[in-house]
């Protein structure tokens, strides 16, 4: 049996184990929450990261680019990074994956003939992905901050008239 067919084999043991590892990196209540509400609408943040936990597997079982790892990461990530984990905690589910495979597979994935080295390679290549898009959302996040109190402080100015119309904007408005 390939690395592949051995995953596929394993997906849904392998994907409802990382599941569970990356909702408990939320506060109890939270993770208790997303793990029991099982209505989708209810529940956007638990149904996003399942469905992008399970493209990710899906990835790795196809060998896939990090264009594809990339695609199904942002939705997790962009939740992640409103929220108030470090850059670190918020991109550690990835790293997860790694001790989640050899659990389910024979060996830790040796007697299987699952080559390791070669799954990790991905799983780093999907972390250094991780780190890429949570790192762009944060920066995006200050971005809209920062343009928001300048408006505010121009707005302000404005109102108390010590600025005309054609400053109220502020610079680089």
């Amino acid at each position: 049996m390939s690395s592949a067919e051995l995953l596929t084999a394993k997906k849904q043991e392998i994907l409802e184990s990382w599941f569970q590892v990356t909702v408990d990196s939320y506060p109890a209540e939270t993770a208790r929450f997303i793990k029991n509400q099982k209505d989708p609408f209810a529940n956007p943040v638990g149904r996003t990261t399942y469905q992008g936990l399970d493209a990710l597997v899906e990835a790795l079982t196809a060998g896939a680019g990090r264009e594809v790892m990339a695609k199904a990461l942002d939705p997790i990530l962009r939740i992640r990074a409103v929220q108030t984990f470090t850059p670190s905690k918020a991109t550690s589910f990835v790293f997860s994956l790694k001790q989640i495979i050899r659990q389910h597979l024979p060996g830790e994935g040796r007697d299987a003939g699952v080559n390791m080295d070669g799954l990790d390679r991905q799983i780093d290549e999907m972390a250094m992905a991780a780190f890429d898009i949570y790192v762009a959302c944060r920066e995006k996040i200050y971005e809209l901050k920062a343009t928001e109190s300048r408006k505010q402080f121009f707005g302000s100015l404005k109102r108390a008239g010590l600025i005309d119309e054609a400053e109220a904007d502020g610079p680089g408005f």
